[in-house]
Parts: structure tokens; C-alpha cells; sequence
């Protein structure tokens, strides 16, 4: 479940996204709430007005919003008051630490990789990757289906060059770190990090201006 504010394009409203649409999407509205459905039926998400009117508005970051438990009862709340039966609920962190198992040249591209990512509980990912540091053995950070990234793109299951690709590996300067190099390459973390831990990017904007994190 991705959550955000834009105060400048869409005030006093919160964004709700819970899945990749397909197809149309279609739009039903209750009492300041719009659910979104997809062609097949299914909810992708919810566009809740006047929100300031449920949750405290003013202390909301613009951008990418992390709920309380206080503020997502308030908005189950609201939607069942709309009349809707959908619930809102926490999901797993989409943006982790993972493991580059694997990684093998692309079979249509000169300078694509595709990798197998651990990020967690025995999961394993597909995922295809352009940048030129990128090998085997590395511990990374992946932005997983779900994801919204700082500079607004989210983060879906597509395919790159005919293959299937399930996440991205980010770089510093994608994961918006102050210090990031400005350079190509994915950021590469310090080995005693945990897979499917969170990833912390004041921890890790800390480790590359010691020089302890690199490209």
C-alpha cells in the first residue's frame, strides 16, 4: 500500500494505491471517497477528500506518508462510514536490503543483467538491472513492487527487453541521499547488513560519507 500527499497538485487529499491497474480504471464515489477498480473488477486504490477532516493534515509530510495505527483506523473508519467494505491495511516494507544470488548477462542487451535477489523470508526475485557495477555477491538495495521512490516514479512489476523484472536495484542518487555520487552505479551496502531488513537512508547517507558504502 502506497500513501502520499501532493499539497501543491491535489490539497487535502490523500492518495491511496494499492495495486498496478489493468486495463480502465473505473471510478465510484461515496461521501468524499473515490474507490478506483481496475477492468477486472479489482481495487487499486482510493482517493480520500478532505482529509484533513479525519487525519491531522497540517503535520503530513508532501510526498510518501507512513500511517499510524491512529490515522489508519481514522480512514478505515471514514471508508466504512462512506460505505464501502474494503479495509486498509499495513503491507510488508517494500523498500529492503537484498542479496544479488545471481546474475547473468541479459540474452538481448549488451549491458543489462538479469540477477535473482534474496530479499527476505526465503524470497527470491527476478530482477533486471542496467547498472555497470552490478555483480554477484553484492549486498544491495531493492525497491520491490509498491514502491514509491522520492522522486514520485512507482515501482511495478514489468519487463525489460523481453524479460521479467520484479523490483528495481537502486542507486544512492535514486533512493534521494544527499551525499549520493554522482555517477552511475547501483549503491552496494557493508555485508553485516540483514536481508529484508528496512531499508534506513540516514544510516546509509551516514556510511557514504565515511566511504564505508560505495557504488
Amino acid at each position: 500500500m502506497i500513501t502520499s500527499i501532493n499539497k501543491q497538485a491535489y490539497p487535502n487529499t490523500l492518495i491511496v494505491i494499492l495495486a498496478q491497474g489493468k486495463g480502465q480504471s473505473k471510478f465510484e464515489e461515496k461521501d468524499g471517497v473515490t474507490r478506483v477498480t481496475d477492468e477486472d473488477g479489482n481495487v487499486t486504490g482510493f482517493n480520500i477528500f478532505d482529509v484533513d477532516k479525519i487525519i491531522d493534515y497540517d503535520k503530513l509530510p508532501n510526498g510518501q506518508v507512513k500511517l499510524n495505527d491512529e490515522e489508519l483506523n481514522a480512514l478505515n473508519k471514514k471508508l466504512a462510514d462512506a460505505g464501502f467494505d474494503d479495509k486498509l491495511e499495513y503491507g510488508k516494507p517494500t523498500l529492503v536490503y537484498g542479496y544479488v544470488k545471481t546474475c547473468e548477462s541479459h540474452p538481448d542487451s549488451d549491458h543489462l543483467h538479469v540477477t535473482t535477489v534474496e530479499v527476505g523470508d526465503g524470497e527470491e526475485h527476478q530482477i533486471v538491472c542496467g547498472a555497470p557495477n552490478i555483480a554477484q555477491g553484492q549486498k544491495v538495495v531493492v525497491a520491490l513492487p509498491g514502491t514509491l521512490m522520492p522522486n514520485g516514479q512507482q515501482i511495478w512489476p514489468g519487463e525489460l527487453r523481453g524479460v521479467d523484472s520484479y523490483g528495481m536495484i537502486c542507486s544512492a542518487r535514486e533512493l534521494g541521499l544527499p551525499h549520493a555520487p554522482q555517477k552511475r552505479g547501483i549503491m552496494v551496502v557493508p555485508d553485516d547488513f540483514q536481508v529484508g531488513d528496512e531499508f534506513e537512508p540516514t544510516k546509509c547517507d551516514e556510511l557514504i560519507v565515511s566511504g564505508k558504502i560505495t557504488l
